[in-house]
């Protein structure tokens, strides 16, 4: 999702050259609108590597020569990553391992944006709320540890070898193209389904008293694109997030309530989407990055429900039934 989208902010504010790392067996569907600028070698193209690849990323890095890079790839679901812990730690901290070994070979002059995740943090305290950068790290996921260590290896290439990484903690980001697997996606999913006629109306649901704070990802990747361009610092580490907090249940009353089927529509929990630990409380203090870029979230909450739930609608128009509900 967030690539796709930092991919298009690129192309329309800047007249940068574009690399885009994918796998050889990766989809495509999110990159749909560059396909042809693609097919035309029209400032952007695809560069074959993998994260659990050294090899490849060396290639790549080699092959693209970048001034800048944003490293957002990741096995980046927490539900997924209590099945497959290993193969989360793997990718995301052996991969930027692997990434910034090639960048610091090939590339060492580069401004270097290592995205963490705010769910690094995990369990917080009310009396730590706003969450700074300071908070210390409580990892409820095996995704939030894999994350601790993307965030510490980052730094320590900043430390070490002088390199220009500068290292995120993306609170809650949505929007269109947002995967599935994800509660407030899941759920507009789901509604598009039910108001085609395609599924019950039932909405499964995991934890719906989790506190998040919620932004769009289009105001994430233009943070992103400041990050890097506005002074950067090595070493930095920065909270970004929006400013519209609410429970998983106040975001699913929210797109029910957009929905024309909102009076026939229920809930119901659904356990195997309930996580052993869950990280509760993500409300970020972004004052150190507003400070440092001048950067503010601009899409409202509404807004960014509504485009959510019209992708799913325009999907679900597209494919018919043939999405599983997840």
């Amino acid at each position: 999702m967030v690539g796709s989208h930092l991919a298009e902010f690129l192309i329309e504010r800047t007249d940068w050259e574009i690399a885009g790392l994918a796998r050889w067996r990766s989809p495509l569907d999110n990159i749909a609108s560059l396909i042809p600028r693609i097919n035309r070698g029209d400032r952007v193209r695809l560069v074959d590597g993998d994260l659990r690849d050294e090899a490849s990323l060396r290639r790549a890095v080699q092959e693209a020569r970048p001034d800048y890079v944003f490293h957002l790839a990741a096995q980046s679901f927490p539900k997924t990553s209590f099945h497959a812990p290993v193969d989360t730690l793997d990718v995301n901290i052996l991969g930027t391992q692997r990434l910034l070994n090639a960048l610091r070979d090939h590339a060492p002059n580069a401004v270097v944006h290592v995205c963490s995740s705010s769910e690094v943090f995990g369990r917080v305290s009310k009396e730590k709320l706003p969450i700074n950068e300071d908070c210390t790290f409580h990892p409820a996921s095996p995704y939030a540890i894999s994350k601790v260590g993307t965030d510490l290896v980052g730094r320590f290439f900043a430390e070490a070898y002088g390199m220009t990484v500068l290292t995120t903690r993306m609170f809650t980001h949505t929007g269109p193209r947002r995967g599935d697997v994800f509660a407030e996606s899941s759920f507009a999913k789901q509604i598009a389904l039910i108001e085609a006629g395609h599924a019950d109306p039932v909405v499964k649901v995991g934890n719906l008293k989790s506190l998040r704070t919620i932004a769009d990802v289009r105001d994430a990747v233009r943070a992103y694109y400041m990050l890097v361009t506005v002074n950067p610092i090595a070493g930095s580490v920065y909270n970004i997030g929006g400013t519209h907090s609410c429970t998983v249940g106040e975001i699913l009353d929210a797109l029910i309530g957009m929905s024309p089927a909102r009076d026939r529509i229920k809930v119901e929990v659904d356990p195997s989407r309930l996580r052993p630990i869950d990280a509760d409380l993500q409300v970020p203090d972004t004052t150190r990055f507003r400070e440092h870029t001048g950067w503010q979230p601009e899409i409202s909450f509404e807004k960014t429900m509504r485009d959510l739930l019209d992708y799913w609608r325009d999907r679900v128009a597209t494919n018919g039934s043939c999405h599983l509900i997840r």
